[in-house]
């Protein structure tokens, strides 16, 4: 298991988390499909609680916040940065909003949310006690996020003012794509694509599992549905489905070493 304590470069994806309805219904197929283990929920942060692998936490689930009649049905990923009002007055000089102001929450560190100009909703997070992701390239552990917008030019060109992006293109005449690095990052961090048809623009997380096809399986049992196939590209066997609250996320299966 690779484990990494520090803070993540800025820029970088470092946490996720999403609102749900149910919480004992997301704890029971998150620990199904992904096998995922929790801490118990915090009333000091609106019944927040983790997800951990062997005791890491690898992301972060909460009832919906007050004044919500429902979950928004997507993960957040939440990027990581050095000075989350900074980047709060970044956002809106490159043409994005912000959501939820930059707050501290106690020693763990600082969140912030924003959508960028296409609409993509993101959040970023400010180290504290809490660094984000403590695991990765692991079963259960975020393997991939990525951005899809609704202006691929605009996307990229916001991303890297704000963040410092740079590219690597993969687009062909039926896909607009590029992984991103970041500044002082050892590898691409994650990717940005042109959103298809009448669906908003997002952010979305795929999860590192051993083996697609036995999670999908699993989730399908559990009422999930298939959103995309499972495929073998050169990254892995990926496949997207639904969570509990028809939350879309992507599941691979590395390839073997």
């Amino acid at each position: 298991m690779a484990i990494r304590k520090e803070s993540w470069p800025a820029g970088t994806p470092v946490w996720v988390d999403i609102s749900i309805s149910n919480p004992e219904a997301s704890r029971a197929f998150y620990a199904d499909v992904l096998g995922w283990e929790f801490t118990e929920s915090s009333e000091e942060f609106a019944g927040y609680f983790m997800a951990l692998v062997d005791g890491e936490p690898v992301a972060g689930l909460a009832p919906p916040m007050e004044g919500m009649d429902a979950p928004p049905g997507f993960w957040t990923t939440y990027l990581g940065t050095d000075n989350a009002e900074a980047v709060g007055e970044a956002v809106t000089g490159a043409g994005g909003n912000v959501a939820v102001p930059a707050m501290q929450l106690e020693a763990l560190g600082s969140m912030a949310v924003f959508t960028d100009p296409t609409g993509a909703a993101f959040g970023v997070w400010q180290s504290g006690q809490h660094t984000g992701f403590n695991v990765y390239d692991s079963p259960g552990s975020v393997s991939w996020c990525e951005a899809m917008v609704g202006d691929f030019e605009a996307g990229k060109e916001f991303y890297s003012a704000v963040f410092g992006f740079t590219y690597d293109d993969m687009s062909s005449d039926d896909m607009k794509y590029a992984m991103f690095s970041v500044p002082g990052g050892e590898r691409p961090a994650g990717g940005i694509g042109l959103v298809e048809g009448d669906q908003s623009p997002y952010w979305s997380v795929t999860f590192n599992v051993p083996d697609t096809d036995a999670a999908i399986e699993r989730a399908k049992a559990r009422g999930s549905q298939v959103l995309m196939e499972p495929y073998t590209m050169e990254f892995g066997r990926v496949a997207i489905i639904t969570g509990p609250d028809n939350e879309p996320f992507g599941v691979i299966e590395p390839p073997a070493k």
